[in-house]
């Protein structure tokens, strides 16, 4: 009787109190990390909202609101701004696709969910090169 339940013991899960020091060393697989990406660009996005409505707005209310849209978005941190607001998205909208598809048990295997996380990292990764290429005026 002792046995079985020295044997339940062992085979219980160990729940690992991880510090920031054993953090930085703990490696993330490939999906663990699109989630947490996932999760800060969707609140980066709701966080920044007001910032885009107001941006939304001077673009479109009058034709000197327009030129004052202009000034504001042509300096070089805004810009950037801009840039990872893009990257937020893209890559909220990219993940956002992959976990519809993991819903409805595509790709949930071990192997093929970590080549879908790889894929949705260096794809959001990529459009937001192309974007941002076009954002700075170099095409």
């Amino acid at each position: 009787m002792v046995d079985s339940q020295q044997n339940v013991k062992k085979d219980r899960p160990v729940y690992k109190n991880i510090g920031l020091a054993q953090l930085i060393k703990y490696r993330l697989p490939w999906a663990g990390k699109v989630s947490i990406l996932h999760r800060i660009s969707g609140a980066v996005l709701f966080l920044m909202l007001p910032f885009l409505l107001y941006l939304l707005d001077q673009s479109l209310a009058s034709e000197m609101s327009y030129q004052k849209f202009q000034a504001i978005t042509g300096s070089v941190f805004v810009k950037i701004i801009c840039l990872g607001l893009i990257w937020a998205f893209l890559h909220h909208f990219c993940a956002g696709i992959r976990y519809l598809l993991l819903d409805l048990e595509i790709g949930v295997d071990k192997v093929d969910a970590n080549r879908s996380a790889i894929f949705v990292f260096f794809l959001g990764l990529a459009l937001t090169a192309i974007v941002g290429l076009k954002l700075f005026g170099l095409y």
